[in-house]
């Protein structure tokens, strides 16, 4: 390697301007101040990528509130049909409302639900062949649902309702089919 010269012009062709004189440096920053070429007035430092997350942070909440609400309610369904099916297929009608309920929470339990905020009302006509049998089953709708921690806030009520029909040949009933 050859000695350096101590009087040469030790500039790196990486910086800019780097081999011109002072003038012309001068000449390209005026040029680029006036083509814009500065910093001032530019947005998207560490406040946009802030802003960006927040954004992100509260949409993802809003989606997680809105899927709550869906999962609560396809838990619902899945007990108000169980309590129907259980109810219709008691031994009697003492027992009817007794299945219902129990349904009704087998089916919660399995969604991971409190039984105890679940509200069940069956409605019928009659004990009877081919009587119709409505449940619904009502639960508070949650603000939102984290794992691990649970419910989330306060919404207002999910609400599912199921219809089954009492069999019309099914045995230990009085009387004859009147299904239409």
């Amino acid at each position: 390697m050859a000695p350096r010269d101590a009087g040469a012009d030790v500039r790196s062709p990486a910086r800019p301007g780097a081999g011109r004189s002072p003038t012309t440096r001068a000449r390209l920053a005026r040029s680029a101040a006036r083509r814009g070429g500065t910093d001032a007035g530019f947005v998207g430092g560490f406040e946009g990528l802030l802003f960006g997350a927040l954004i992100f942070i509260a949409g993802a909440m809003l989606v997680a509130g809105v899927w709550a609400t869906i999962d609560t309610k396809l838990a619902l369904a899945g007990a108000a049909r169980l309590a129907a099916t259980s109810y219709v297929d008691a031994a009697n009608p003492t027992s009817a409302a007794g299945a219902a309920l129990a349904g009704a929470d087998i089916a919660l339990q399995g969604w991971g639900l409190s039984t105890s905020e679940a509200t069940v009302d069956t409605v019928t006509s009659s004990w009877a062949r081919c009587a119709r049998v409505t449940v619904t089953v009502r639960y508070p709708a949650p603000g939102l649902r984290l794992p691990w921690i649970g419910r989330v806030g306060a919404g207002g009520e999910v609400a599912a309702r199921a219809s089954e029909l009492i069999a019309p040949y099914r045995s230990g009933l009085p009387g004859t089919s009147q299904c239409n």
